[in-house]
């Protein structure tokens, strides 16, 4: 049982609790800018995202030539960075103040990285009070090292949650990896470069328990194998997801995100996940990009109040907020 596997399996759980919707989503982004956010944290902040990511290292995954990787901080130009957090020497600057212009420069960028399959991350600009944003994006496009052939490809039953349905399907005759234990088969599909597709069928539905055991399948079986072709996206805001899983401070104004800015407190407002995954005869495309945007916790300088006594008759108004219509109006001149 592979760490990786079992983060993987835990966030999904959580975030994909319905077996019958389509989902996509990357492990390995979020993870990823989730460490670059336990980096810049400390005290319970940190004790919390270690929980969730223990020994998580980005670069374990990187030996692979057509992976496109790109880890950015963006920050606002008035924003004093802690010179050693580990993005601060190829930091973007821009004026947070203009927030339209920062969801329009994040989403450009990772349009770029994921070769426009991800063309809008930010759905809507950060809140007024952001001062950064953690980006993770990448893209990977490989090919099968035992491609399906195209003209086997048929349209065949799919039993669908709801139903049959024809969907169009590739079909291979080869040996590949397999396992067939605890209610799991396990197909392993290689492909160039190092990278495996593990395809996971369940006896009899996907809400069946799932230990990260099963992604690992060493024998190998010659099959006749029959696999739709997929083409999947999803988008997911993670805060209550990992706040399900016990990742909570960092959500709070009492986070400490001191190893990122050593003068503005700061706490995560979102994160936001898309994902996109294609497979076809050739092999496989997939891009997806996650977003941890940072506010700045305003500090409150006290004043003096203003003292109000009611204390002589007056007018009193009951009203609905958006349309001011006055449901009540009353003279209060004797309480």
């Amino acid at each position: 049982m592979t760490d990786q596997a079992d983060f993987a399996l835990t966030l999904h759980r959580v975030a994909v609790p319905d077996p019958s919707s389509n989902a996509c989503w990357s492990p390995y982004s979020v993870a990823s800018a989730l460490a670059l956010a336990r980096e810049a944290a400390r005290g319970e902040t940190r004790a919390e995202l270690d929980g969730l990511l223990r020994d998580f290292d980005a670069s374990d995954a990187l030996d692979v030539p057509e992976l496109a990787v790109a880890n950015t901080l963006w920050a606002d130009d008035d924003l004093r960075l802690d010179p050693d957090f580990s993005l601060t020497s190829s930091v973007r600057r821009t004026a947070f103040s203009d927030p339209s212009t920062v969801r329009k420069l994040v989403n450009t960028d990772v349009a770029e990285t994921t070769r426009g399959l991800i063309p809008e991350l930010l759905p809507d600009p950060p809140p007024a009070d952001a001062a950064a944003i953690i980006v993770n994006a990448l893209y990977l496009k490989v090919g099968w090292l035992n491609p399906f052939a195209a003209w086997d490809t048929a349209a065949k039953p799919f039993h669908a949650p709801g139903g049959d349905v024809d969907v169009p399907t590739m079909k291979v005759t080869e040996k590949f990896r397999y396992a067939h234990r605890n209610g799991w088969q396990t197909i392993v599909l290689p492909a160039g470069s190092g990278v495996e597709t593990v395809v996971l069928l369940p006896d009899e539905s996907l809400d069946q328990p799932l230990d990260p055991s099963v992604f690992d399948a060493d024998g190998f079986t010659r099959l006749e194998l029959s696999l739709p072709k997929v083409d999947v996206r999803a988008k997911f805001t993670l805060k209550n997801t990992l706040r399900q899983l016990g990742v909570e401070r960092m959500f709070s104004r009492d986070a400490d995100f001191s190893g990122l800015s050593p003068d503005d407190r700061m706490f995560v407002d979102e994160v936001v996940h898309e994902a996109v995954l294609r497979l076809d005869e050739e092999g496989l495309e997939g891009a997806a990009a996650t977003a941890v945007t940072f506010r700045t916790v305003s500090i409150e300088i006290p004043v003096d109040p203003v003292v109000v006594t009611v204390d002589r008759p007056f007018l009193l108004a009951v009203r609905h907020t958006a349309s001011k219509a006055v449901y009540f109006l009353a003279q209060v001149a004797r309480p």
